[in-house]
């Protein structure tokens, strides 16, 4: 292996350092395994002698050692086997749980740039690679490695000048199993980027199977994954392939070196006693199947330490900077922005450019514009999800990057347009995280507040109603309903209101207006808004265009102004003119 794969493989050993005990155990068991198989080969070697005397001294003894010895081997073979299963099955469950908490941990540039389809593919079928080389192939290593190199002992004990034979062949094998493990190591990664693509189409068709059906996209879902399907049966057959092709060459040449070997042994053991010659014979074509099968796992070595690699790089990527150690229990909710520019790493221009102004304790701050313009990623930005460099945001006169990131995000509810909730009750869904110690006075109090009582108690199970995946039984209003609960049962002191009322039908969004009332009470409130009648109330609109504020002030004003705003508000007012019409 190179030096590269060998590190990968010590790392991933590391895991094992905790189970040392039992791994310890299990090698002591493939000891046991492993002896028995050379005590074969002297026990035929002994048996013939002793026929071959005339007394036949202590013949009566020998089925009761050949039981004794197969006894032996069962038992070694059980402990090795169970107690190295109990070590794989504590790694591969600890090396899932490090991957899902990093998981928890990586900032959002990450999620936005990486396809969530590899990412599921890592934690399921990776980890199960891994827990081939770390059980299957450690077996086989143990178990048939010690098994060799315990036949190779007896063959050089009788006769070391006949056994040099495997000395001679030793470099061709290193060189054939090199070119395979190199080759196999690159057939693995395609394999495993393979069955993630297929996973994210899945993942994609299961998520979004009404679009799919609405807009006729069956045939074309199904060449999707028919192309990547096609793709992991050729990459796997020629995974299977070279060790097809493998297996007999190595056969083959362990088969020329033992000819050689019997043939040699036919002159050079000729004052050998016939128990001698026997048990010698009898040894060196034990030793083919321990080295087919260190030859045979070599697949799984090469597969783990692919799917190890992925994952280590997962567990490498830095999590979300939290340099701050500033806490505050409660903030008042003053939100200032100063010369505040951000731009993503991947885009050629700024999403934000210069951005002043200040939202005092209790204010409601409307941020409108065209699509594209910056207003998602200004809320973004104060919910610490990237981080920004030019510029500065503070909360109660302290930059947010001083503050330690879960306080800063404990003074923050976030409502979305996209609503997350998550397959459980929705008294689960309502209290959710930190929320989870709210009692259930406290939960039906949110849920009334936001109306979703009103829908709530129509169910048969109430608050406990299971919804589904990400609130698949329910409406769009009524997640929404869930989503302003959620918030205001987190209390926070800043809300944010990105689009969480825009699609909504006339119903839902006078009960999600009512909400609103409620929720944004005494609070710093952010409002990303579409629809420009939701935010005519509010204390300050500013108007975003291409990441700069054109334009700020109440809705009167600005429509006084007759500028950006007051376009912005003639045109909804006609699209409203027509629909009504």
């Amino acid at each position: 292996m190179k030096k590269n794969s060998l590190d990968i493989y010590k790392r991933l050993l590391v895991y094992v350092k905790p189970y040392t005990g039992l791994f310890i155990i299990s090698i002591f068991g493939f000891l046991l395994y492993s002896g028995t198989q050379t005590l074969f080969a002297a026990l035929i070697k002994h048996i013939i002698d002793t026929l071959q005397t005339e007394t036949r001294e202590g013949m009566n003894y020998l089925p009761l050692l050949f039981s004794g010895l197969i006894i032996i081997h069962g038992i070694g073979a059980y402990i090795g086997n169970y107690f190295l299963a109990k070590v794989s099955v504590n790694v591969v469950h600890a090396l899932r749980c490090e991957i899902f908490n990093q998981y928890t941990r990586l900032p959002t540039a990450y999620f936005d740039s990486n396809n969530s389809g590899y990412m599921i593919s890592r934690i399921t079928n990776n980890v199960g690679q891994v827990t081939q080389a770390v059980t299957d192939a450690v077996r086989t290593f143990v178990r048939e490695g010690f098994t060799a190199i315990g036949l190779l002992i007896y063959l050089f004990y009788s006769n070391w000048m006949l056994s040099l034979v495997f000395i001679a062949i030793a470099p061709i094998i290193v060189i054939l199993v090199s070119y395979v493990s190199k080759r196999l190591r690159a057939i693995s990664k395609k394999i495993q980027e393979s069955i993630g693509d297929m996973t994210h189409i899945t993942s994609e068709l299961v998520g979004g199977h009404r679009v799919v059906r609405s807009y006729g996209g069956e045939e074309y879902e199904r060449q999707r994954f028919l192309e990547s399907s096609l793709y992991n049966r050729r990459q796997s057959l020629k995974l299977s392939t070279t060790m097809a092709i493998h297996s007999p060459i190595m056969q083959f040449i362990i088969a020329i070196a033992l000819s050689f070997l019997m043939y040699m042994a036919l002159f050079f053991m000729k004052q050998s006693s016939v128990g001698e010659f026997v048990g010698y014979l009898t040894a060196a074509f034990l030793l083919p199947k321990p080295i087919r099968s260190l030859s045979d796992s070599n697949s799984d070595i090469q597969k783990g330490i692919v799917a190890a690699e992925s994952l280590f790089e997962i567990l490498d990527e830095p999590g979300e900077v939290d340099e701050g150690s500033y806490q505050a229990e409660r903030c008042e909710g003053l939100l200032e922005f100063r010369n505040l520019t951000f731009q993503y790493s991947t885009a050629s221009e700024p999403a934000l450019i210069d951005i002043n102004f200040t939202a005092q304790p209790g204010q409601t701050i409307a941020l409108v514009g065209a699509s594209g313009g910056g207003k998602s990623t200004l809320a973004n930005l104060v919910s610490r999800f990237y981080p920004h460099d030019n510029g500065q945001i503070l909360l109660d006169g302290v930059e947010i990057n001083d503050y330690q990131l879960a306080n800063l995000r404990q003074q923050i509810a976030l409502v979305n347009q996209q609503v997350t909730l998550f397959n459980d009750t929705i008294a689960n869904n309502i209290a959710y995280g930190t929320l989870v110690t709210a009692s259930r006075d406290q939960i039906e109090a949110a849920a009334t507040d936001a109306y979703a009582m009103e829908f709530v108690s129509k169910l048969d199970q109430g608050l406990d109603t299971e919804i589904g995946e990400n609130g698949v039984k329910l409406s769009g209003g009524q997640r929404q309903r869930l989503a302003l609960a959620r918030a205001l049962l987190k209390d926070a002191p800043i809300l944010i209101l990105d689009e969480a009322t825009s699609a909504l039908d006339t119903e839902s969004e006078r009960y999600i207006q009512a909400a609103l009332q409620k929720v944004m009470r005494n609070r710093t409130t952010l409002v990303i808004a579409h629809r420009l009648s939701t935010i005519e109330s509010a204390d300050v609109i500013l108007v975003i265009d291409h990441g700069r504020i054109v334009e700020r002030g109440s809705h009167k004003e600005l429509l006084a102004k007759n500028g950006a705003y007051a376009r912005l508000h003639s045109m909804q007012f006609k699209e409203h003119s027509s629909v009504d019409e």
